[in-house]
């Protein structure tokens, strides 16, 4: 090949690489996950939320045997304190300030109440008037906290604190409600009975109301996470009830986000400012599951995007798993047969400065040969 073929060859693919670098339809590659270890191998530990610097929210087993909320700050353990004379409590959600939104026993240990720790120490965010426990599940940057209040067995009302006054959020003509997230902007998602407690739907509480999800056909739909921009992550029921799906819900339009390979049934736990969805899908209608991960309209197995995870055999997500804009995951592993917290944190894709490089790196090879 003369010189000049090979600067016309090498200036061709230099311009193919840039025209795939800023072209609006390039097909972006499976994500990768580097993990972190944030609980010890040898008990149990659970990490639910994650904030925007990647702080984590959960709780941990002890030998002892009583549950115990925790925060994690990179590998770095906190256990945070229960109320006074309770022994158990968790932790469900962590806000940018680093609060932490869950629930703790009283003393005795017969009920628990929502609480809101500030550094290790909790306060008391009550209960509805007449009622006897409570527990929180969301928390937004402002401190407002949503969960629910009961007065006793299938009695729970979805509640909205601020501060430590709650609001009762009601319901969608049912008996019962819970509230699950709240972004920002103060709406909060959960899941709500109809009239004659037919079906639970997922609602946007937007202020004054609940506002109805709605479902794919089916009897229920949870919402479970809400963005800045009110989009809804939760679940469905199909039609006739024969399984559920993970959804979307962009107002109140759903998006059925289907199942991973081989799966019937999915469900989200929790969606970030991008839209990205994080969840649980089977894979074979036996009851093995496993966590995904739904980004740019592609749903994937996160258990196949790990990168260094030699001793993990599963990543799971419960209700209260988390992702946070930067796309981390706060997840559980199972390592040594224990479901141990850890947080999930992407590599990075090459930048279009980088396939640039690259697209030089061929004409300077060429002069360089020449």
């Amino acid at each position: 090949m003369s010189f000049s073929s090979q600067v016309i060859r090498s200036l061709l693919y230099a311009t193919a690489l840039c025209k795939l670098t800023f072209s609006p339809n390039l097909v972006r590659a499976a994500p990768a996950y580097t993990v972190t270890v944030l609980g010890t191998p040898s008990e149990s530990s659970y990490a639910d939320g994650v904030n925007a610097s990647g702080q984590v929210a959960g709780n941990i087993l002890p030998t002892i045997g009583f549950n115990a909320a925790a925060s994690w700050t990179g590998t770095t353990q906190t256990v945070l304190s229960a109320l006074p004379g309770g022994r158990s409590s968790s932790g469900a959600a962590i806000n940018d300030s680093g609060q932490i939104a869950g629930a703790s026993f009283l003393l005795g240990d017969t009920t628990f109440h929502a609480v809101v720790w500030n550094g290790t120490t909790p306060t008391d965010l009550g209960v509805l008037p007449g009622d006897v426990s409570s527990r929180a599940s969301g928390i937004n940057s402002s401190g407002q906290v949503v969960g629910y209040s009961s007065a006793g067995f299938n009695t729970d009302h979805a509640v909205l604190w601020n501060g430590t006054t709650p609001t009762d959020l009601g319901t969608l003509g049912g008996s019962q409600s819970r509230a699950l997230s709240i972004n920002d902007s103060g709406l909060v998602t959960g899941y709500s009975f109809l009239a004659g407690d037919s079906g639970a739907h997922a609602f946007v509480w937007n202020g004054t109301m609940q506002i109805d999800l709605g479902t794919f056909g089916g009897h229920n739909s949870p919402g479970v996470g809400i963005n800045a921009s009110g989009q809804i992550a939760g679940s469905s029921d199909l039609a006739g009830d024969i399984a559920e799906h993970a959804v979307i819900w962009n107002g109140t339009m759903p998006t059925d986000l289907g199942v991973l390979p081989g799966g019937i049934y999915s469900s989200a736990t929790a969606i970030n400012a991008s839209g990205d969805v994080v969840g649980m899908s089977d894979i074979d209608n036996r009851g093995h599951q496993h966590a995904f991960i739904y980004t740019a309209g592609t749903l994937y197995d996160l258990n196949s995007l790990l990168v260094n995870a030699p001793d993990v055999t599963g990543i799971y997500l419960n209700p209260g798993n988390s992702i946070n804009g930067s796309g981390q995951i706060s997840a559980a592993a199972i390592i040594g047969g224990n479901e141990v917290a850890v947080l999930l944190t992407p590599t990075p894709e090459p930048s279009s400065a980088v396939l640039l490089m690259m697209g030089g790196g061929a004409l300077l090879s060429v002069w360089r040969r020449r």
